[in-house]
């Protein structure tokens, strides 16, 4: 009689699990993509120009919450405007525009409502004896005028 095949196989068992190192081709795909997203997101959040924009509309935030006088907030909201435009465009393009030039420099670069009695009304406020109160008007002046304002102008 002859013996059996089957007794004569080796006992069954699983194949070793594969290993994690090295890592398939796919993931590194993954982790180049991820580490360019995150290489991106910290250049977008280090931009000079968003920091500069975050410090402005935070400092036209507290503008709005202070119940200042309209005076005082004129001459606040007025320097905000001033600071942001000479760190977006230049010391040498913002620096000598006064009066009706400088309210025509900012409606132009975004300050929409600012050309108008609005923007008049504002320097009266902030450098003569005029006192208005169009502090909200103002302040959204101000507001359209950060947001909108990009470092290449006109």
């Amino acid at each position: 009689m002859t013996p059996d095949p089957l007794t004569q196989l080796a006992p069954a068992h699983a194949p070793p699990a594969p290993p994690w190192w090295p890592l398939a081709p796919g993931w590194w795909i993954v982790a180049a993509f991820v580490l360019l997203l995150l290489a991106g997101f910290v250049w977008w959040r280090r931009d000079p120009h968003r920091s500069s924009r975050r410090a402005a509309l935070r400092e036209l935030e507290h503008i709005r919450e202070d119940e200042a006088d309209p005076r005082a907030s004129a001459r606040a909201i007025e320097s905000v405007l001033r600071r942001y435009a000479m760190a977006v465009f230049g010391r040498e393009r913002v620096a000598r525009l006064t009066g009706k030039s400088w309210l025509e420099f900012v409606a132009a670069e975004g300050g929409t409502a600012l050309p108008s009695e609005v923007g008049r009304s504002l320097l009266a406020a902030a450098f003569g004896s005029a006192a208005s109160d169009d502090r909200e008007a103002w302040l959204a002046g101000a507001d359209a005028f950060v947001r909108r304002a990009k470092p290449g102008g006109r």
